[in-house]
């Protein structure tokens, strides 16, 4: 397939000849096509209509991903029997992987399929895989109870059916949002202030999403059963899968990039380079391949060896010889890895709001007057934080800020990441005051954990967005959804840095046992504080050197 291949969508017709010049204010100037594979016309086709089916999806594909795993660790202790310590590891190990297979989605989408195509199928693997979870509630009325073969059947079905909705789930969160903004001409002035404000609908479906899943369907999970509390966002997901196919004709369709995948651009740059790692650079710059005055820079200047010409009668393939500009994309990732490096620990610290923390307020007295609060419902809290805090920011601090900084947007990315680096460790060091106070008392309110979650929500809008500016700013077209991956790709580093953590800890020292009144929980979260002090430490070394 030529890499020029416009992407496919489900239906195939054939190409009209070309428009007249007189009829070209109906059609987009962006390069976007229908599903037939025609210049989209503006009356008809993206804008805001084409946008609602693909929020409508992306709420329920937020929806059903939140349902499982707010509540992933009660499930994993109370129904499968696991330990403290492994349901907390496997609850990280899955979301970590949750946030590995955008990158994979991302590929498939730029190189092969296109965004549309790839949401759909990979829509349709998340469906499967909440049918397996769903499915498997039943078996241990099905099974023998006292089996050992029939707890290994159930246990089997819930990880295939949680790791089917993984590979699902990467090949939504990095093309719905690029779906979504395909939608708006931004040569249009109107369109292309609403495709601004597609960003915000975006982030508000996915939080009123996480919201709902935290409280009603937690709520149903705990009180009513398993069975029905899966059901309910299968059966959504579903109707999203309904949703955004029936929205295909009135989709924009942007062409496959030119260049491929930009993950495809940097692996030929480092396999190029390794070949040629005997070869001796030019002193003349100007003789690399294709430098056409192209912005050369000193670093990392192995990797210059990938444009090195040889005088050679072999043919010279893409995994051979690049250009400078594909070095210089490569360098650029390289420069921001310590910035990316930084996040690693902060997502390990958030990790801990589905993992120990919940295992820690199932531990603590969780009624609060007539009501009795859920543990994962906990996580409400950093979702109303996060919603608060948005608009606070917006309106109250960048004008302050601006003023103090000059900087149009008040805060550098790096200041505003600096900021809930520092949040994210004094939440970690209240965290580990509470559970110190709970051990010396002999009932402590499961409202205590509150503030914790609220500190860490406001850290989020700091570090989680500010980072995503950063990876969607700092690269070049080129390589805006590579960018993008790369800051999902932190998340899915975190969770698994934390299941790391968590099992050298346990394994050392014995803090987190099945009994949280003979442990020290406290102790890992004064571990985590001060991980996260030495971190944001690394994080100030490294963003006071960074250069664009």
């Amino acid at each position: 397939m030529e890499a020029a291949d416009e992407e496919r969508p489900l239906l195939n017709h054939r190409r009209l000849p070309p428009q007249p010049q007189d009829e070209c204010s109906r059609y987009t100037s962006d390069g976007t096509v229908d599903i037939y594979r025609q210049p989209a016309l503006k009356r008809s086709t993206g804008n805001w209509r084409a946008c609602v089916f693909i929020l409508g999806a992306e709420f329920s594909e937020c929806l059903c991903f939140f349902a499982v795993s707010k509540n992933l660790v009660t499930y994993l202790t109370t129904v499968l029997h696991e330990s403290n310590v492994d349901a907390a590891r496997n609850v990280s190990t899955w979301v970590g992987t949750c946030f590995i297979t955008p990158v994979l989605g991302a590929f498939l989408a730029d190189s092969f399929w296109g965004r549309y195509s790839t949401i759909a199928i990979f829509l349709s693997v998340y469906i499967f895989g909440m049918l397996i979870m769903t499915s498997s509630t039943a078996l241990p009325w099905l099974l023998p109870r006292s089996s050992d073969e029939s707890s290994g059947v159930h246990r089997a079905a819930v990880y295939l059916g949680l790791y089917l909705v993984a590979l699902g789930t990467g090949g939504i969160k990095p093309c719905a949002t690029a779906l979504g903004a395909d939608q708006f001409d931004v040569a249009v002035p109107a369109e292309r202030v609403a495709k601004g404000s597609f960003f915000n609908w975006y982030y508000f479906s996915i939080n009123i999403g996480s919201l709902l899943s935290a409280t009603l369907l937690v709520w149903v999970q705990d009180n009513i059963g398993w069975t029905v509390g899966l059901a309910i966002p299968t059966v959504l997901i579903g109707f999203g899968l309904a949703v955004f196919v029936a929205g295909g004709k009135i989709y924009r369709y942007k062409p496959l990039g030119v260049g491929g995948s930009p993950l495809t651009r940097v692996s030929q740059v480092v396999v190029a380079a390794a070949r040629n790692r005997r070869l001796e650079l030019p002193d003349d710059i100007s003789a690399l391949h294709e430098h056409g005055g192209a912005e050369h820079t000193s670093q990392f200047r192995f990797f210059d060896k990938a444009a090195i010409v040889m005088p050679s009668p072999e043919k010279k393939g893409p995994w051979r010889l690049c250009t400078v500009s594909q070095v210089e994309e490569l360098k650029m990732l390289l420069r921001m890895s310590p910035v990316w490096a930084s996040t690693l620990v902060f997502f390990a610290v958030t990790a801990q709001m589905s993992s120990t923390m919940i295992e820690l307020g199932m531990a603590m007295d969780n009624r609060v007057g007539t009501f009795v609060v859920p543990p994962a419902s906990l996580s409400t809290f950093d979702i109303v934080s996060v919603l608060v805090w948005v608009p606070i920011y917006d309106a109250v601090l960048v004008p302050l800020a601006r003023r103090v900084t000059g900087q149009d947007g008040g805060f550098t990315q790096l200041q505003r990441i600096g900021v809930g680096l520092a949040l994210s460790a004094a939440a970690m060091a209240y965290a580990a005051s509470v559970e110190t106070r709970r051990l010396s008392a002999t009932s402590m309110s499961i409202m205590w954990l509150a503030p914790c979650y609220f500190v860490l929500g406001a850290a989020e809008v700091f570090t989680s967005i500010g980072m995503l500016e950063f990876f969607y700013d700092q690269p070049p077209e080129s390589m805006k959804s590579l960018g993008v991956a790369l800051a999902q790709l932190a998340v899915a580093g975190g969770n698994y840095l934390n299941s790391a953590l968590l099992g050298a800890v346990v394994s050392a020292t014995g803090w987190i046992p099945d009994n949280l009144d003979e442990g020290h929980l406290n102790y890992f979260f004064w571990f985590m504080a001060a991980l996260s002090v030495l971190n944001l430490l690394q994080f100030v070394y490294c963003s006071s050197r960074y250069k664009r």
